[in-house]
């Protein structure tokens, strides 16, 4: 009985905290940023910004918005404040930042981080993509066959893709880096 009114209380506090994260950042969004670039994130289960140069955006664990993002007026939310589907991105003015992304392909628990540096433009709509490049998946031995196919993340400019980054699986560490690609 008490196990169960705790984890109502808990929902009920995240829940609590959603919308106070969203009512901060619609309050903060509120200016002139028609010259800015939008950075938007896709393409997975999740996806959230971790930071912007130095400025932190959103917290691996508690799943927070930061003070400092807002102050800034950086982090916008698409849609309205009643929505559970609300889409956050950035808006920032033109410069080159490096901006650090965390994607939850599978699940919440488990995150790819991925860093880029770019010159992001005024008036111009960025989004990040991630998806498994099944293209490049050929036969042979079992062993390159069970591999799984390489994790990749596309930048698009409005809706051209101006940049490819792809993290081969490395079958003797489980791991890799995302390395950049011809487009």
């Amino acid at each position: 009985m008490m196990l169960g009114i705790c984890s109502v209380a808990l929902s009920a506090c995240q829940s609590t905290n959603t919308v106070v994260d969203t009512l901060r950042i619609k309050q903060a969004g509120i200016g002139n940023t028609r010259a800015n670039a939008s950075i938007y994130c896709a393409g997975v289960k999740h996806c959230e910004f971790e930071r912007l140069n130095t400025t932190p955006i959103m917290d691996a664990n508690s799943h927070r918005v930061s003070s400092e993002s807002l102050e800034q007026g950086i982090v916008r939310l698409q849609g309205s404040v009643f929505s559970s589907h609300n889409v956050m991105y950035l808006s920032v003015p033109a410069d080159q930042y490096e901006l650090v992304i965390r994607f939850y392909p599978i699940s919440s628990d488990r995150a790819e981080t991925f860093h880029v540096i770019h010159q992001f433009k005024s008036n111009q709509h960025y989004t990040f993509k991630m998806y498994r490049d099944r293209s490049k998946h050929t036969g042979g031995s079992l062993l390159n066959v069970s591999a799984p196919e390489p994790l990749c993340v596309a930048m698009e400019e409005g809706q051209r893709t101006i940049r490819r980054f792809c993290r081969p699986f490395n079958a003797v560490t489980g791991l890799g880096e995302f390395v950049e690609q011809k487009v």
